[in-house]
């Protein structure tokens, strides 16, 4: 029922998206379609904050500069806005209607997975010559990203299955928990014992008559022992886990998206986690400029500031004393002597460095309203840095930007071709772009090529992290130790570094560009290898250093979950150096912990080296990078696996998506115990849905993990509670709940065996119709269920001693052991029950049933109360409103029961009788067992 509810919700809900309606242009104008209705080939209009319905080329903007910001976080989970470029052939036309006037086709690759790269042409073929356009990412409008800014007009290239969005979905595992498969395990025995029992009783008969057909009416006598209602019991039970979970105080914003396996969150062994918005709060501070001879730290950027005013000021008054009609002077690269610059010249160049080489985007509030009427004149716009906010890809562009901006050099305007800036006094620069080169996650830089209006020096800039440029810079004797250094203190390095080019050069790479732009054929190759005949000899200007800020409590709450047995790992797509970082800071790995760092290995041979030496190593934490990994599960999977399960801690970096999921289902089958996996973004999502918990956390980069999650948290820090106090009641509670329906129906199919075999293995009811239902339902439902409220530690307790998680994870609450002392207790009471109403009775058979089936009632509910650890209220109410509900029915159920003989002494003495004999000695035995060897938590709770 409950899978066909959600199922009947996700239908609604796309039934809802595809009904949603855009406007196609035709030749005839507009028309409203469908979003289901939209085929390949058709121009659609999407207006600021409409959802982009399937993948398009974008051909034509409203706003001015020819491009538009949509927002992904539906798609990669990132927040920033992405800057989208119209083809200029069809953005140059007058018209709207002018598309339906010219001649041209767009070519665009087959459906691919990858949702950062796109290779087609647009081809106009009425022109003379012809115009051919290359096409890429930038060119692109994927579908599930929203419009952000302006107006779109853009051909479908791609729809349903093929677009970008639905290619990456997964299709997610039902998840099915740890109890409910030993529960099924039980099942199975149960139903094996069902048959012995009919076979034995058939046996017994000695094969009279139509035996077969007995044997069928002993499968169904005892068909009480297969405890049906046990399914039907756990699943209100995990609903109400997951209501308590969310009613939890202490863990606001908590959402159990799937309510199938709150148990699981007391069994884990193994904790996943991601790091950047996870661990770490993904909002970064500029800390450090490192220029080789002298660093600058938060408490010197004032020096900073000071240097480049007057370097500005200098600059200016040179301007000024020049001539202003004389041309400005052109010098070449080489004519400038190769002299130690001043400190304050090499400051002034970093900063126009980082100031320049990004894709910031600066938008202001106030005149967002006014994109449609005419531009407003450039002295008159509002540049107060009161409405200024950046757009960006990536926090750390941002926070480099801000701090361009507070040492005195802010980025106020940019569009697709040019970039101005505000110097210390003042003056507004203007820059015009030449070339962008984008970062991908292959390069790990980025570069753009500018030239300076006022001087007409063409500069090629270029940032990146360390590994991609320390071949690409001069040779320097510090880049390599001080990136070490910072990485040592927390914070992401990227390296800054420059190369001025003449007029002749930049032409000559140009033609080679846009030629390697329109190949078909290894287009990427190409043009990363023209970009490359750039990158050589370049000058290095400053190591840049951005810390990301640990979030609340990750210490004590990854304390906390590691003296609870639970094993992290801690699985990122960052830098080595920053992910061993932040795993000291936030302690994952201990102080006194020695920390093994696997060597990258390329080969079957390095790999069994290095794991030799691993194995040498005792008690240290791992950390080893995603390419070293692939290599080693390669050949030594198995042996990879057993080392690493042995370790502390674990740390990968380098990790793709599938990777992350490839760990945790390694985990699974190696192991054999629970993982759970922890993270905030898009690219977690396989992970989280890969293990056996997946936990969401909402997050600076969208929404799409907390959606994908089964569990989705607003803090890291809520962890803790939700495992250790959720996790180990919901445990706690099902394995009791589910023992004491089994042992509900083993009482009764006991008695029924006793009753046959006593009256010559009759096949024979002893309880008739209503008091079988009766049995199951009102008699004894409110006390079983009311176990849910059961709780053996106060949450503060096991907040304060987590060491109590450990053993759970053994699973002793429900074992082949615990359920074979419940057969037996059940067998014990049902025999004692029946034996003892058979020889207390009197002539009638009558009495029996009185008998027999009132102490029946009262052993299960006082079986329960045997079983409760502490007591609640409503525990105390579901008890006597069952006890009332079996006395108030006695009245009306005289076809069963005799109401005369109830009412007498002999009646009420006899019931007391059995069930103290049924009773009592477990009493007995718990009481010894608790003062002989009580279990952990009383130890505490005295």
């Amino acid at each position: 029922m409950r899978e066909a509810v959600d199922e009947f919700r996700r239908f609604q809900r796309d039934k809802e998206v595809n009904a949603q309606l855009y406007s196609k242009l035709t030749v005839r104008g507009q028309v409203q379609v469908k979003s289901s209705d939209i085929q390949v080939g058709d121009l659609i209009i999407v207006e600021k904050n409409q959802r982009i319905p399937s993948d398009m080329v974008f051909l034509r903007t409203s706003e001015k500069a020819g491009s538009c910001f949509i927002r992904t976080d539906q798609l990669d989970g990132e927040t920033d806005w992405k800057l989208k470029v119209a083809v200029s052939c069809t953005q140059r036309l007058p018209a709207l209607g002018d598309l339906f006037s010219i001649n041209a086709y767009v070519y665009a690759q087959k459906p691919q997975l990858d949702i950062h790269s796109f290779e087609g042409t647009f081809t106009r073929e009425d022109s003379d010559p012809p115009i051919h356009e290359s096409l890429s990412i930038e060119n692109t409008l994927w579908a599930s990203t929203v419009v952000a800014s302006g107006t779109v007009i853009g051909v479908v290239i791609y729809t349903g299955k093929e677009t970008r969005s639905v290619m990456n979905t997964s299709n997610p595992k039902n998840k099915v928990g740890l109890l409910d498969l030993e529960l099924n395990q039980l099942t199975k025995a149960l139903f094996l014992a069902l048959v012995a029992l009919s076979v034995v009783m058939v046996t017994l008969q000695g094969f009279v008559g139509p035996w077969y057909r007995n044997l069928f009416r002993f499968l169904l006598l005892f068909s009480y022992i297969i405890p049906i209602s046990l399914r039907v019991n756990l699943d209100m039970g995990k609903a109400a886990y997951g209501w308590m979970i969310m009613k939890d105080e202490n863990i606001p914003g908590t959402v159990v998206r799937t309510s199938t396996i709150p148990e699981e969150l007391g069994r884990l062994v193994y904790l996943l986690t991601d790091k950047t918005g996870t661990l770490t709060r993904n909002e970064m501070i500029f800390k450090r400029l490192h220029l080789g001879t002298v660093s600058y730290g938060t408490d010197t950027m004032d020096e900073i500031q000071s240097h480049l005013s007057s370097s500005y000021s200098q600059i200016h008054s040179q301007a000024a004393g020049n001539n202003a009609s004389s041309p400005p002077p052109r010098k070449g690269p080489s004519s400038a002597p190769k002299v130690r610059k001043s400190v304050s010249s090499r400051i002034h160049e970093a900063v126009k460095a980082i100031a320049l080489c990004h894709n910031v985007t600066p938008v202001y509030e106030s005149w967002a309203g006014v994109t449609g009427e005419t531009e407003v004149a450039e002295a008159d716009r509002d540049f107060s840095d009161e409405n200024r906010t950046y757009q960006a890809s990536s926090p750390d562009e941002v926070a480099l930007v801000q701090w361009t901006e507070s040492v005195g050099l802010t980025l106020v305007s940019r569009d697709l071709a040019s970039m101005q800036l505000k110097t210390p006094g003042g003056q507004i620069l203007t820059f015009h772009i030449l070339q962008m080169f984008p970062f991908t996650s292959e390069s790990k830089r980025m570069g753009v090529i500018v030239r300076d209006e006022s001087t007409a020096e063409i500069t090629f800039y270029m940032k990146g992290a360390d590994v991609a440029t320390s071949s690409i810079v001069q040779y320097n004797d510090w880049l390599e130790e001080e990136c070490g250094n910072m990485a040592r203190e927390g914070l992401r390095t990227l390296v800054v570094a420059k190369r001025s080019l003449t007029e002749e050069q930049y032409q000559d790479f140009e033609s080679r560009y846009s030629q390697a732009k329109l190949s078909l054929h290894d287009r990427t190759l190409k043009v990363a290898a023209v970009v490359e005949s750039l990158e050589r000899e370049m000058e290095l200007l400053c190591l840049t250093g951005v810390e990301d800020q640990l979030q609340a409590d990750v210490r004590p709450t990854l304390e906390m979950l590691r003296n609870a047995g639970i094993k992290i790992w801690m699985l990122t797509g960052d830098k080595l150096e920053t992910a061993t970082c932040i795993a000291k800071s936030s302690h994952l790995v201990s102080r006194s912990q020695d920390i093994h760092v696997f060597r990258q290995v390329t080969s079957r041979g390095e790999a069994h080296l290095e794991l030799n030496a691993l194995r040498r190593r005792q008690d240290c934490a791992l950390v080893i990078s995603g390419d070293s990994l692939e290599v080693c599960l390669k050949y030594y999977e198995h042996e990879l696996v057993e080392l690493a399960c042995q370790c502390p801690a674990v740390v990968c970096c380098r990790c793709s998506p599938t990777q992350k999921a490839r760990i945790v289902t390694l985990l699974q089958q190696h192991t054999g115990r629970r993982t759970c996996a922890i993270g905030d973004g898009g690219n977690d999502v396989s992970m989280i849905q890969a293990a056996d918990c997946g936990i969401g956390i909402e997050g600076k980069e969208g929404m799409q993990a907390s959606l994908a999650a089964d569990f989705s948290i607003t803090q890291f820090r809520h962890l803790g509670r939700l495992l250790v106090v959720h996790g180990r009641n919901s445990y706690k509670r099902s394995a009791a709940l589910g023992q004491l329906v089994m042992h509900r129906g083993l009482v009764i199919s006991t008695m029924q065996a006793v009753f046959s075999s006593v009256f010559y293995f009759a096949s024979v009811p002893l309880y008739q119709g209503f008091l079988m239902v009766g049995y199951a339902t009102v008699y004894t439902m409110f006390p079983v269920f009311s176990l849910v409220l059961d709780q053996d530690v106060k949450p503060e307790m096991a907040m304060l001693y987590p060491e109590l998680y450990k053993d759970l994870t053994k699973g002793r609450s429900l074992s082949f052991k615990t359920f074979l002392i419940w057969v037996l207790i059940s067998v014990y009471q049902g025999g004692i029950l029946m034996y003892g109403a058979l020889l207390l009775f009197e002539s009638e058979f009558v009495h029996v049933v009185a008998i027999s089936f009132t102490a029946l009632v009262l052993t299960e509910l006082l079986m329960v109360a045997l079983t409760v650890r502490t007591w609640h209220w409503l525990m105390v109410l579901a008890e006597f409103l069952s006890l009332g509900c079996y006395v108030a029915s006695l009245i009306f159920l005289n076809e069963y029961f005799d109401v005369a003989f109830i009412t007498t002494v002999t009646f009420l003495w006899k019931v007391s009788a059995i069930t103290v004999v049924s009773c009592l000695p477990l009493y007995v035995l718990k009481y010894l067992k608790r003062k002989l060897s009580p279990p952990s938590y009383c130890k505490l709770a005295s």
